[in-house]
């Protein structure tokens, strides 16, 4: 019993170890308009992107996720949904879109638009694995 009760405890004290919480990266390609996701270093996923249209700029860089926002609807341009938001970067997001067809393209104003289906999946793993463990990277 006591060989029981130390293996119980071990297990819930390693399995709530930060060290052991998964690790998420969205990685951005701005060419490409494809973003990957990896999972402690797999790649999971391969999803179509729309980025900054001409005249709008979406930033390149490294970021953790700041903060996440399920229902979000944008306060700059006139209440626009923008479902399962993850902010990296002050106002910008990755986030589901509505404009489906313009994904593979650049459209947005600078977020990360992603199928609603797949900002769901980004957005419970990011909230899954804690802030901490998710970083945006955005490349050329």
């Amino acid at each position: 019993m006591i060989r029981l009760l130390g293996a119980v405890f071990l297990a819930v004290v390693l399995l709530s170890t930060p060290a052991l919480a998964a690790r998420i990266e969205a990685r951005v390609d701005l060419s490409e308009q494809k973003m990957r996701v990896y999972q402690n270093g797999v790649l999971k996923y391969v999803w179509p992107v729309s980025t900054a249209r001409r005249g709008k700029v979406t930033p390149t860089g490294v970021w953790r996720a700041k903060w996440l926002s399920k229902n979000h609807r944008s306060s700059r341009y006139n209440n626009a949904p923008m479902p399962y938001s993850i902010f990296y970067s002050g106002n910008f997001a990755i986030h589901g879109t509505s404009h489906i067809k313009r994904l593979g393209r650049p459209a947005s104003a600078g977020c990360i638009r992603l199928h609603p289906e797949n900002a769901r999946v980004l957005f419970y793993m990011a909230r899954n694995a804690g802030l901490k463990n998710m970083k945006v990277r955005v490349t050329r």
